[in-house]
């Protein structure tokens, strides 16, 4: 089977078996619903079949930071019922990351998810340990915001009283990491006598890594595997999957062993990773001295692994074109941090047509009119065709690539007193913006910087990225196309620019939106929007 497993940002994977299904939970930060939760037979092929944080109650990240919202969630099975943890992070600049702990549960993966139970904010990286005796245990990795500490303080257990719904009894710190620090994402398993305590650790960027450590009492102490760390791409640059670490392991029914972790695919010459964090897989085995460790022998990550001795169980492939013909948005789309996507867009106002009512710019940390799905290929083609008659130039609709608020490109349609109706391309990058004045080259006679459209008609717009390339396009009757400026860095969309590795966790999307600043509503029709993967 070929790595990665989840393509595109899909970070931090949790992995559980219920029976003959396999389920992998992974991060989605500011984007909302939270956390996606994907299935598999044959642990080759996987859809996605829940985003459990879908109301409210549940999670509301109105306001949260780029890169905050659901870090690491851990999902796991017992007493008939699916736990989920998670943490919705507040804050990310500063000394500071107001972390708040929850757990949630149901009896179905797909169904509705209870209330959340609180259960502290000292930290980030929940999980959930259901021992053989019954108790459960909850860990996270402490936050210490005091200067001259390791804000990586090491791995908190505290127990925790289902009945009661919160943690009793005293707070360990378990294990305090190794040299390489930034210690969090614990996992326990039990074997043999052993408490095994997974972690991953050198933070998420190009040191990133995994460590195991066991000890006979849960509460340690705890002993580092003497043959190193469990898996990592440090210091080999020419591995095809680079950043590798956070991870979880499975086991089947037959007794084969499997890790998840997460991991990278930068452009081909630069350490740049607009897919994002994905989630890949390797084969483990348990060795003579009792250790888990990778089987073809080293501890670095396989882009090429063999896969399971299970039945294949490939699933439908989802359509290339989305035509929104039906009342629910097609579950590859998502949208940010508001609980409340009600209020700016509508499948039934204008049936056969993705409707956005404009609102705040784009970046704005409250609420936009930003529905997207994940890039999932280094080259691919995204198409869509918008109905918008703007009057100001306060009011613009159209396609954009978005990594955050800081990193995207734009192509929108606007109005104003000089242009009339236009197309223009606002960036941003490295935190410096370029809008109407982006150097897209000259239009017509004179130095214009917009292209003027048609009144009262709709406009096709189209992005073309080739690696770290993008061309953005238009049309009137979506098969004679003209370029819109020059080709612009597509790089920008990743991870490692802007603030860096350290400061970004999500990953490139493609999508539609709508923003009117005037607070008009001004609404934009998507008559449809397809996303088609290229080779080259």
């Amino acid at each position: 089977m070929n790595n990665p497993i989840l393509k595109g940002f899909n970070p931090d994977p949790s992995i559980v078996r219920v029976g003959d299904d396999y389920y992998i939970a992974t991060s989605t930060f500011e984007w909302y619903p939270g956390v996606q939760i994907h299935h598999s037979k044959d642990l080759v092929n996987w859809r996605l079949v829940s985003r459990p944080l879908n109301r409210k109650a549940l999670l509301d990240m109105r306001g949260n930071a780029d890169s905050c919202g659901v870090w690491a969630p851990c999902l796991s099975y017992s007493d008939g019922k699916f736990y989920l943890v998670f943490t919705d992070v507040k804050r990310f600049n500063g000394s500071f990351k107001d972390a708040h702990n929850y757990i949630t549960t149901c009896d179905t993966v797909d169904g509705e998810w209870s209330d959340p139970l609180y259960m502290n904010s000292s930290g980030f990286d929940p999980s959930l340990f259901h021992d053989d005796d019954g108790r459960k245990w909850f860990m996270n990795m402490v936050w210490d915001h005091r200067p001259g500490k390791n804000p990586f303080g090491g791995i908190l257990l505290q127990e925790f009283d289902p009945k009661a719904g919160k943690l009793v009894g005293p707070i360990t710190n378990i294990f305090r990491g190794t040299e390489a620090g930034l210690t969090e994402a614990a996992h326990i398993y039990r074997r043999n006598g052993y408490y095994y305590l997974l972690t991953a650790e050198g933070g998420t960027g190009y040191e990133h890594r995994m460590t195991f450590a066991r000890a006979r009492n849960i509460e340690g102490p705890y002993e580092v595997d003497p043959n190193g760390y469990f898996l990592t791409s440090v210091d080999n640059p020419d591995l095809a999957l680079q950043r590798s670490g956070h991870g979880d392991i499975v086991e089947t029914p037959n007794g084969e062993i499997f890790a998840v972790h997460l991991s990278t695919r930068p452009l081909p010459g630069l350490k740049r990773s607009p897919l994002g964090r994905e989630t890949s897989i390797q084969r483990a085995e348990w060795s003579e001295d009792g250790w888990l460790r990778l089987s073809h022998g080293n501890n670095q990550p396989q882009a090429v692994v063999d896969a399971p001795d299970l039945p294949p169980h490939p699933w439908p492939q989802a359509p290339a074109r989305d035509e929104f013909d039906s009342t629910e948005l097609p579950d590859h789309y998502q949208w940010l941090r508001t609980p409340f996507p009600e209020n700016f867009y509508s499948l039934t106002d204008r049936p056969g047509h993705l409707r956005l009512y404009g609102k705040q710019s784009i970046g704005n940390q409250f609420e936009t009119a930003l529905i997207a799905r994940r890039q999932e290929a280094f080259c691919f083609t995204a198409t869509t065709c918008v109905a918008f008659e703007p009057q100001t130039f306060q009011q613009m609709a159209g396609l954009v690539c978005y990594y955050n608020g800081q990193k995207f490109h734009h192509l929108y349609i606007s109005h104003d007193d000089d242009h009339g109706k236009h197309i223009g391309i606002m960036s941003h990058s490295d935190g410096e913006v370029t809008d109407l004045e982006y150097p897209l080259g000259n239009y017509g006679s004179g130095s214009e910087r917009v292209v003027p459209v048609p009144e009262n008609a709709p406009i096709y717009l189209r992005a073309e990225v080739r690696f770290a390339e993008l061309v953005f396009s238009w049309s009137t009757d979506g098969e004679n196309w003209q370029p819109v400026g020059d080709t612009l860095d597509y790089s920008i969309v990743s991870d490692e620019a802007g603030r860096g590795e350290g400061a970004s966790f999500t990953g490139a999307f493609v999508g539609m939106c709508c923003q009117d600043i005037s607070g008009a509503d001004c609404p934009a029709d998507f008559d449809f929007f397809s996303y088609e993967e290229n080779q080259s």
